[in-house]
């Protein structure tokens, strides 16, 4: 790790799971001050002995940062980190900035948004595209929606991540991020469909995945999961519950604005099947699976 560059930007980090423990031990090596909480120290202990400074709440993570970063599942873990004598905004002052990485809803990230400004701070939501893998390497696409001014700030740290891009007001990075999920759960079940009729009419399984990936709809997104298609690993990238809770965050936000999204929907239903079969934490490349055993048996010809 690189030594701390004089007058680091001090960071917290609040949210250290697969995704929000890779982002701050880039961070880490880039030699940035890290202050950071999750729900057991233990779960951070990799971090701390790193050189990350354990803080025991978000309000004290929040006190002891220039810049906090949030990375979180859901609306709801959102709200609890935030609220309460121990939460974030209870820490944040005046000229202070909070990015929330999460993948939460608008109209939630809107909301908090306005009541971090009551206290003279910036909230940015900065959702991002990609996995553990990208952001190992960071290669993330980071899309910012907030104060033109805060985004400014805090570029410099993004770009240690990934690629940054400022969208608009609070709460439209995370409805590009939406529209981007949109296309990976859509892609996956036609990329599925496609197989199964392929595995079914007789076809080699690697040697349709091979052809299929390297023709018009072989995607990057499609060209990265074929291994995980043809063998699906325990250690999900992006699994099966968060891919149906951005699915519906999307499904929400399109009912808001009067517009249909039929093929989104069709995806919605089949993620609710596969968590029915018990590939809740799996790999969205389950879908194959899934739409093998609807098929009325095992997915895989070669079996």
């Amino acid at each position: 790790m690189r030594g701390e560059p004089a007058m680091a930007t001090r960071i917290g980090f609040i949210g250290l799971g697969r995704m929000g423990g890779n982002m701050a031990a880039r961070l880490l090596a880039a030699g940035y001050p890290i202050y950071g909480e999750e729900q057991t120290r233990a779960d951070a202990q990799g971090l701390i002995q790193r050189g990350l400074r354990w803080r025991d709440t978000p309000r004290e993570v929040a006190e002891a940062a220039d810049v906090v970063f949030t990375s979180l599942p859901d609306d709801e873990v959102l709200e609890a980190v935030a609220s309460g004598p121990d939460g974030i905004l209870a820490g944040l002052a005046a000229g202070k900035i909070w990015v929330d990485m999460s993948t939460v809803s608008p109209r939630a990230s809107r909301e908090l948004a306005a009541r971090v400004r009551e206290l003279g701070a910036s909230m940015l939501d900065a959702p991002v595209s990609g996995s553990v893998p990208q952001v190992q390497a960071g290669t993330l696409t980071i899309m910012v929606g907030g104060d033109e001014q805060a985004y400014a700030q805090v570029e410099p740290i993004l770009r240690e991540l990934g690629t940054p891009t400022h969208i608009g007001e609070n709460g439209q990075g995370l409805v590009l991020k939406l529209a981007i999920n949109i296309s990976l759960a859509v892609q996956m079940l036609a990329f599925a469909e496609g197989l199964v009729l392929a595995d079914r009419a007789g076809i080699d399984r690697e040697l349709a995945v091979g052809v299929m990936t390297q023709s018009a709809i072989g995607s990057p997104m499609l060209k990265a999961r074929a291994e995980l298609v043809l063998d699906l690993p325990e250690d999900a990238w992006f699994d099966v519950s968060l891919m149906q809770k951005d699915v519906v965050l999307a499904l929400d936000a399109a009912r808001e604005l009067h517009i249909p999204l039929p093929s989104t929907a069709a995806a919605d239903e089949v993620l609710t099947v596969a968590r029915a079969l018990g590939y809740e934490h799996r790999d969205l490349a389950a879908m194959f699976e899934v739409l093998g055993q609807l098929a009325g048996g095992p997915a895989l010809s070669q079996a």
